[in-house]
């Protein structure tokens, strides 16, 4: 037996499709604005505007989607990569990957991409990892 049940493995495998999901829609939302943004810039008028704010706060929200979109990126990176280790080696899923301690249930649960027990994640940050 490995370090989850069948049963606690279908449910940490159901949670990364379920966030794998979102993250695919949060970066199809994206694809979605970039492709407005191009569309209006063709138009002379669409990026007119006299007021010096408001070209601030466009540029503002440009960079931040940009930002949101590589954040969201990174995050299905890590989902997609969880999926393999459950896929690849069902039995050792849910080891942390410090210690080779299991994570908890709840860990998996919260943060099913996890790859370290909270106790290591701590040390980590602790020593600015």
């Amino acid at each position: 037996m490995g370090v989850l049940t069948k049963d606690q493995l279908a449910h940490i495998e159901r949670r990364l499709h379920e966030e794998r999901g979102r993250a695919l829609r949060s970066l199809g939302l994206w694809d979605r604005m970039a492709k407005a943004d191009r569309e209006s810039g063709d138009s002379d008028l669409s990026s007119y505007t006299d007021h010096m704010a408001d070209q601030g706060t466009e540029a503002m929200e440009r960079e931040k989607a940009a930002l949101f979109a590589t954040k969201e990126g990174r995050y299905l990176y890590r989902i997609e990569e969880a999926l393999r280790r459950l896929y690849n080696d069902p039995e050792n899923f849910g080891r942390c990957h410090g210690t080779g301690n299991p994570i908890a249930f709840e860990r998996l649960d919260a943060l099913p991409h996890a790859r370290y027990s909270i106790e290591y994640k701590r040390q980590l940050e602790e020593k600015g990892e």
